[in-house]
């Protein structure tokens, strides 16, 4: 298969502000433009182009586009190349924004749940703003750390400043979809340093991607700047989840399959938003789109139909090909067809995105295999994240080992806590860990695992039940994401430092050990103790594993 190379611009300003499926939808309506116009794109035929694209098709004409490029290119004949397109689109689209900004007309949170997904490309005008503000002061107002933050004055900055910690977003996603971050996790100090700063946005945006939010091209430094454009794109998205799955929670009861792979589809930044997975892959072009995303240039797009799909037998040949690419990526498909998916076989479905989950983990942990000894040249297996899991955890001193990835010692959670530990000394506070004896015991510490690993900057969409339950699948997802994380991190020489006993080791909180004297003090609103300000880390951002 032809490899895929994306498209690039020379401004990296200018890249940060499209998604690679917008830069690639935008380039190619910009070429056929081209050759439509004899091979240049001037300001006189620009408008028509424009005006048909995304936030702007409703809100300006032909004209007024002809007009705004007249006041910066007055020559009607003069060439235009791509990336000034892109910068002229988004100048635009920041005019309009602000004139209907200006006038009052655009609008509350409802006029965002217009639209299938929410992009980060997200031009702030006040009245916007003033929506999102009153929606925290509303819903957060009570909240015992938030409360003296609160209210924010929509008319200032105090939006943009609040963010910079983290803590309100992350209050904001437990908003949305509660539960999805344990606490426990959150640096909660009234005066928090870099690095705390970035725990917190780095487990902000895991989380933000496994309720469904795309985060592509938006890092925690972003967050830590309060980027007004990037931070209403980020709150937008978490107030529409909340405004659309508390609608349905209650009428439609999905798996937790379902829900895992969902998030991971729409993390991945495809066009294509999904809200129910066993209904929206049964035309075949979301999965063609996952196809693409995890195996760039496997999709062959001129034999692909794009929904509105009217034909049933279209839908078939865009299933039929994605069995295709799986027979040829040597995926296990027994008595699965392209018509299973459009009858859509709930089975036999979730058999076919497990396999893309696990292909898009492996694909990018061979990436890294070099880290691995004697992996060079070979692909990276389950059996080997097992071992390596193990491993590193024999190699921090502490006596856990997992014999499969359906082991029912895994339900304690003990297991995974030593691995997070072994892989950032002092990420886990093991104050607040419990021996995982009872279902209790147990959803504690499955819940403070999957927010530590999205603190550290591992993409995880598995949920507290899945480690207690000791789902096979997820629990491999979990480890391969810990792993490619750890592997991502540059290697820190051996210390003689004794590492910190789990809970199993302890009976009594004077044994467990820690940095300093804080981490024997219980957590409060004023203070968190799990931090690690480790000036040698670097987060693992954006990556798609499950």
């Amino acid at each position: 298969m032809a490899g895929f190379v994306g498209v690039v611009v020379s401004d990296p300003s200018l890249q940060g502000q499209f998604t690679q499926v917008e830069l690639r939808s935008f380039k190619a309506k910009f070429l056929s433009l081209k050759r439509d116009s004899g091979g240049h794109v001037t300001t006189k035929n620009l408008p028509g182009m424009m005006k048909k694209l995304r936030g702007l098709n409703e809100v300006v004409s032909e004209d007024d586009i002809a007009a705004f490029l007249s006041e910066v290119y007055p020559d009607p004949d003069q060439e235009i190349e791509f990336e000034s397109f892109l910068r002229e689109y988004l100048n635009l689209l920041s005019r309009v924004s602000s004139d209907d900004g200006a006038s009052g007309s655009r609008s509350t949170p409802s006029s965002f749940l217009k639209s299938s997904t929410t992009t980060l490309i997200h031009n702030p005008n006040q009245a916007e703003k003033s929506s999102y503000v009153a929606h925290i002061n509303a819903y957060l107002g009570d909240d015992p750390f938030l409360k003296k933050y609160l209210p924010i004055d929509p008319a200032g900055d105090d939006l943009f400043n609040l963010v910079k910690d983290g803590v309100v977003l992350c209050k904001l996603i437990n908003l949305a979809v509660p539960g999805t971050i344990d606490e426990r996790a959150i640096n909660k100090k009234r005066i928090l340093n870099p690095w705390e700063r970035n725990e917190n946005h780095t487990l902000c945006l895991n989380s933000a991607k496994a309720i469904g939010c795309t985060v592509v091209n938006l890092g925690a430094q972003d967050l830590v700047e309060g980027r007004p454009h990037l931070v209403l794109g980020l709150i937008s998205q978490i107030i529409k989840i909340k405004l659309t799955q508390s609608a349905s929670r209650d009428d439609v009861i999905l798996s937790r399959d379902e829900r895992a792979f969902r998030m991971w589809i729409n993390s991945l930044g495809v066009a294509t938003y999904v809200n129910n997975v066993f209904e929206d892959v049964r035309n075949g072009w979301v999965l063609l789109e996952v196809f693409d995303k995890v195996y760039p240039g496997s999709v062959n797009w001129k034999l692909a139909t794009k929904p509105p799909i009217k034909m049933p037998f279209r839908k078939l040949e865009n299933c039929n090909q994605v069995i295709n690419i799986g027979k040829q990526l040597k995926f296990s498909l027994v008595n699965l067809a392209g018509n299973d998916i459009v009858q859509g076989n709930k089975k036999l479905i979730v058999a076919l995105l497990w396999q893309l989950m696990r292909f898009d983990i492996l694909q990018l942990l061979n990436k890294l295999r070099f880290h691995s000894q004697g992996s060079q040249g070979k692909e990276i297996t389950d059996a080997d994240i097992l071992s390596w899991a193990n491993s590193k955890v024999k190699a921090s001193r502490r006596n856990s080992r997992i014999e499969s990835f359906k082991d029912k010692n895994i339900s304690s959670g003990i297991f995974f806590l030593e691995l997070l530990s072994a892989v950032q000394p002092r990420v886990v506070n093991w104050k607040v860990v419990s021996k995982g004896v009872d279902d209790d015991e147990k959803k504690l510490n499955a819940t403070y695992i999957i927010s530590i690993a999205r603190k550290l900057g591992c993409s995880v969409f598995l949920l507290p039940d899945d480690i207690i339950e000791v789902n096979q699948k997820m629990i491999l997802t979990l480890t391969a994401s810990i792993m490619y994380w750890s592997l991502q991190k540059p290697q820190q020489p051996e210390t003689s430092e004794q590492p910190e006993p789990s809970c199993e080791a302890s009976d009594a909180a004077s044994d467990i050990a820690s940095e300093d004297s804080t981490s024997l003090v219980a957590p409060s609103e004023e203070e968190e103790v799990n931090s690690w300000p480790d000036k040698s880390v670097q987060h693992a951002n954006g990556s798609s594993i499950g």
